[in-house]
């Protein structure tokens, strides 16, 4: 189990399903809602074309005249580089030309305006003396690889870093008189997650068999001034990128060139609205050696995009902060041995704890686990908070999760099968509905016990010492094994408590542990079905092997017992005590005496319906001075040699006993001709040949 929850933990962090991703980047997300990055002045603003702006300067698209300007304004107030978070690919439709095709004017006015500069050759001289990024689209769908003019190099150390980037296949770039005079063109597009999120921004991506930079990296290699990106794929093959190096800044990357951003909240000192600028408010000294992104957050220009600090951003604000971020060197990063050392924390955790599992009990694997999970979630905080690390604690802690919880249901099913074979093994022991109770009500299992009326047999096999004096004692270990199974089965059969054996003879008790109304029906039944087997037993044995198996003598009372534990604090039995117990056993051996082989009393037969019996007589049993009346049954399998089953005859002649002893003489000698065998026919009669009357028999022998 625990080997098949490491494989499962490895397989989730291989295929990385997309509910994995999801679960990953919401625990990321909280990372940042929790521990946002922490704002730092640096030279980075964003030039806002907000709402004011256009109310101010006019609806968008402005005139390129007037981007041309702000180009102008900018360049004039010392900044380090320029980038447009905005695309430029079409033709300035309010350039003098362009508005001759619309307006009806004199021939005169046409030239006049005709004459004028074209806007878009305006801006293309704004952007001529440098520092000015261009940004253009790439799009997966489509042809046309109109790369725009690309003014820099790649340095790759390592492999290839073309087959990791996110590949595109048709690009939108700005108007080839633009780019051609910009100092550098960037990717706009973000790569955002299956959730709409954008949490990290792209320093380069492929373009059909090309690397393309995007708008950030761009503005970061203008600004510095620098020629040559250098990439450094991981030294182990098919990994992918580790670092982009561009100038004197080197960025932690993802496998695809991507950098994770630390987002802060809203700044206001990031932000100044374009307006401002085109007026002349800000001062120069404010703006100078500045990294300008010009974009905006106007809802109208659908620039929107998701955050992981919940709500929505311009997405213009996502380039900022990432060059915030290279700036101050606050890298957030998702390093390569990340999911190495991920998936050694589900190889050590989930074998570890499932091992524990199944070897300990739920409670402290279960406390366990949690601490481990609890560590394995507060390690992935620590790193996060202390070394900006993005470490993924939900796949290990899912994959120790999933060990614990196969191997807890193994431990389960396993200690259910073991606790099976120990019920199964201990009813061999202790009966059946003994073992059952015990195991729903262990409470129980404490010394002392209960008053409750319950109802016993005792049985006892004739003649078994002479067998075992005659013949091999295996054998008759065998035939006795076999005789025992069979009555405790037959026990077991009518929800019967095996309360001992004794040698051959077995001790079987009614409405206990678990109470019975009907245990005095229960037991009579139960005594005549056992007595059924053990003569067809002994009559087998007999005519198979020749042997004089015995016959099986039964006594049933009923009475109040105490039940329960009897012991001590190392082992104690579960058995009744109490002058019922010795009163069912006297029962069971006074059957010798009669020549009987079931005796019950009247206090088991007051709760039995549908069995026939005939009285025995009220007997004073050894050892008791009050008399009990006995009865023996003969009916429902238990035929008395000679006696019809209901037997009115045996039935008028036990009324005269009492009263008329003469008259009762004559029927028992009649009863006695008629059947020769009847061992109460000939009790009665050889009394009242020795002049005892009535039906009071004194025991002198147990």
């Amino acid at each position: 189990m625990p080997l098949l929850a490491v494989g499962i933990g490895a397989a989730l962090l291989l295929i990385d399903p997309p509910l994995m991703q999801t679960l990953r980047q919401a625990v990321f997300d909280q990372y940042q809602r929790v521990h946002p990055r922490v704002y730092q002045p640096v030279p980075v603003r964003i030039i806002d074309i907000d709402e004011e702006s256009l109310t101010k300067v006019g609806q968008w698209p402005w005139p390129r005249s007037r981007i041309a300007e702000l180009v102008e304004r900018l360049r004039k107030a010392g900044v380090a580089a320029v980038g447009f978070d905005v695309l430029f690919a079409e033709p300035d439709r309010t350039s003098p030309k362009a508005m001759l095709n619309i307006w009806s004017l004199p021939t005169s006015a046409q030239h006049s305006i005709a004459g004028l500069p074209d806007h878009d050759d305006l801006f293309a001289a704004a952007l001529e003396p440098g520092g000015v990024v261009l940004g253009f689209s790439v799009e997966r769908e489509g042809t046309g690889l109109a790369l725009p003019a690309q003014k820099y190099r790649y340095v790759s150390m390592g492999e290839s870093a073309l087959p990791f980037a996110h590949a595109f296949s048709r690009a939108v770039p700005s108007l080839p008189l633009l780019s051609a005079a910009a100092a550098g063109n960037g990717v706009l597009t973000f790569v955002p997650d299956n959730d709409g999120v954008v949490r990290r921004v792209p320093l380069l991506l492929r373009l059909g068999d090309t690397l393309v930079p995007s708008l950030v990296a761009e503005v970061l290699r203008v600004g510095q001034g620098a020629q040559n990106y250098m990439l450094r794929t991981s030294e182990t093959p098919g990994v992918g990128m580790t670092e982009v190096k561009i100038g004197q800044f080197v960025v932690p990357t993802t496998a695809a060139g991507e950098a994770w951003v630390h987002f802060t909240g809203p700044v206001k000192e990031r932000t100044i609205p374009a307006w401002k600028i085109l007026a002349g408010e800000i001062p120069d000294a404010e703006l100078q050696g500045s990294l300008l992104l010009v974009g905006t957050s106007a809802q109208g220009l659908m620039d929107l995009r998701f955050s992981p600090l919940g709500g929505v951003m311009p997405g213009v604000e996502a380039h900022a902060q990432l060059l915030e971020q290279v700036l101050t060197g606050s890298h957030l990063y998702r390093p390569a041995w990340a999911n190495s050392i991920e998936a050694l924390t589900i190889v050590i955790g989930g074998l570890a704890l499932g091992t524990l599992a199944l070897m300990t009990g739920a409670l402290v694997s279960a406390l366990v686990t949690l601490l481990v999970i609890g560590g394995v979630i507060w390690a992935g905080w620590l790193a996060f908070i202390d070394h900006r690390l993005l470490l993924d604690p939900v796949t290990p802690a899912l994959g120790i999760f999933v060990a614990f919880s196969l191997s807890s249901v193994m431990h389960h099913l396993s200690t259910e099968r073991r606790q099976r074979f120990v019920r199964e093994a201990f009813s061999r022991y202790v009966s059946p509905n003994l073992v059952t109770y015990i195991v729903e009500h262990p409470d129980q299992l404490e010394l002392g016990g209960k008053r409750q009326e319950c109802s016993f047999i005792f049985t006892d096999l004739a003649g078994f010492t002479s067998l075992m004096e005659k013949i091999d004692p295996a054998e008759v270990v065998a035939l006795l094994n076999a005789y025992l199974d069979q009555m405790i089965s037959i026990a077991f059969s009518f929800n019967g408590t095996l309360e001992r054996i004794i040698g051959d003879a077995v001790v079987i008790m009614f409405s206990a542990p678990v109470q019975q109304p009907d245990h005095r029906q229960r037991a009579l039944s139960c005594a005549i079905a056992m007595q059924r087997f053990a003569s067809r037993y002994a009559d087998d044995i007999r005519g198979a092997k020749g042997l004089a198996f015995g016959q099986t003598r039964i006594g049933v009372h009923s009475g109040t017992v105490i039940v329960g534990n009897f012991g001590g604090s190392h082992m104690f039995d579960y058995r009744a005590l109490g002058d019922t117990i010795n009163t069912a056993s006297r029962l069971e051996s006074v059957n010798k005496h009669l020549g009987t082989r079931i005796c019950v009393s009247e206090n088991t037969l007051s709760g039995c319906t549908g069995v026939v019996t005939r009285p025995v007589g009220r007997l004073v049993l050894k050892g008791k001075t009050e008399p009990l009346m006995v009865f023996q049954p003969i009916h429902n399998g238990l035929e008395v040699p000679g006696a019809p089953l209901d037997d009115p005859e045996y039935a008028a002649a036990y009324a005269l006993l009492t009263q008329d002893p003469v008259a009762a003489r004559v029927a028992f000698e009649q009863l006695a001709r008629e059947r020769p065998e009847d061992p109460l026919v000939r009790l009665h009669l050889q009394r009242l040949q020795e002049n005892q009357t009535g039906d009071l028999i004194v025991m002198s022998e147990k």
